[in-house]
């Protein structure tokens, strides 16, 4: 019906083994695998990338729009803290994305509580481990639909 992608920064392959007291021990693949299976389950597809390069991912933001893509859950990673680049490019496409976070990042270090990509984002899950990709993933099916459903002028 839709597809959406999934995309992960720096880091993120490391899941599992890195700091799992602050992120768990669910690995990337794992976490794909749930998203994967959620969107089975609404009928959506899923199209996962993970880069530990600024550029790569925001490549594959322009990528997605170019593809038609209908949303975008990215997990930037420590990008999330200084990456005004990715905000331009989440911008710049506009496709409704939903940033997600593992950890709370308000409970944790200074510096990790802000983030200048949130604002380019229709909406923002922190602290839900794993499950936060998939609250992600309802949440813009739910967007998209609604969306759809007010240009078909069905309210």
């Amino acid at each position: 019906m839709g597809v959406v992608v999934v995309l992960n920064g720096p880091n993120l392959n490391r899941l599992g083994t890195r700091e799992p007291e602050v992120y768990g021990t669910q690995t990337l693949g794992d976490i794909e695998a749930l998203v994967h299976s959620r969107a089975a389950e609404l009928g959506w597809t899923v199209e996962t990338f993970q880069s530990n390069h600024e550029g790569a991912l925001i490549d594959r933001i322009h990528q997605a729009a170019d593809d038609n893509a209908d949303g975008i859950i990215i997990n930037p990673g420590a990008l999330s803290h200084y990456s005004y680049a990715l905000f331009d490019a989440l911008e710049s496409v506009k496709l409704p994305a939903v940033e997600v976070h593992i950890s709370d990042i308000d409970k944790r270090e200074e510096w990790r509580r802000r983030s200048v990509v949130s604002p380019a984002c229709v909406h923002v899950f922190k602290g839900h481990g794993a499950q936060g990709y998939v609250m992600a993933l309802d949440l813009l099916v739910e967007h998209v639909s609604h969306r759809s459903a007010v240009k078909e002028g069905v309210h």
